[in-house]
């Protein structure tokens, strides 16, 4: 089993960025960059912490295609309504659990924050990402990213990506 210290500084810095890369083009909106942080075949799912322990592949949102993410972004643009509200990712650092021919298998825990336009900041949702971080030409991407969150209730509906 591979952990942290076995990885070289440039890979080390590279997954760093990767998840800084993403909270940020998250909480910035910049929607249009959120498939381009996953490969073109790839699995993205919201899951509760119960299914996810249990084995159960139930998960609240589930995509499997840069195409799928694509069209949730188009979703959120052009069909989804609700009460906009800006969202803000506390993420910890990465730790690589192990390494295999599928990847860099990667823990991170998360806290998303929500604030509506007419109210305070609420912790929306918190959790850990369990992912499969690969390199290709464009450097590292997102082959699975799992968002397992531990309550199992999310309030209202679940719009913007984890």
């Amino acid at each position: 089993m591979a952990d942290f210290l076995q990885l070289d500084f440039d890979t080390h810095q590279a997954l760093t960025r990767l998840y800084a890369d993403y909270a940020h083009a998250l909480d910035s909106a910049e929607w249009d960059r959120w498939p381009g942080f996953f490969t073109e075949r790839c699995l993205y799912q919201v899951q509760p912490r119960e299914n996810h322990e249990r084995g159960f592949a139930l998960a609240t949102l589930s995509f499997d295609s840069q195409a799928m993410l694509r069209d949730r972004i188009y979703a959120i643009r052009e069909t989804l309504f609700h009460d906009p509200y800006y969202q803000r990712h506390v993420v910890g650092a990465p730790v690589v659990r192990h390494i295999d021919a599928r990847g860099l298998h990667c823990e991170a825990n998360y806290a998303v924050f929500r604030t509506k336009l007419d109210g305070p900041s609420t912790v929306f949702n918190v959790g850990r990402y369990l992912d499969v971080v690969v390199r290709t030409p464009e450097g590292l991407r997102f082959a699975e990213r799992r968002c397992i969150f531990d309550s199992e209730m999310i309030p209202n509906s679940l719009i913007y990506p984890i």
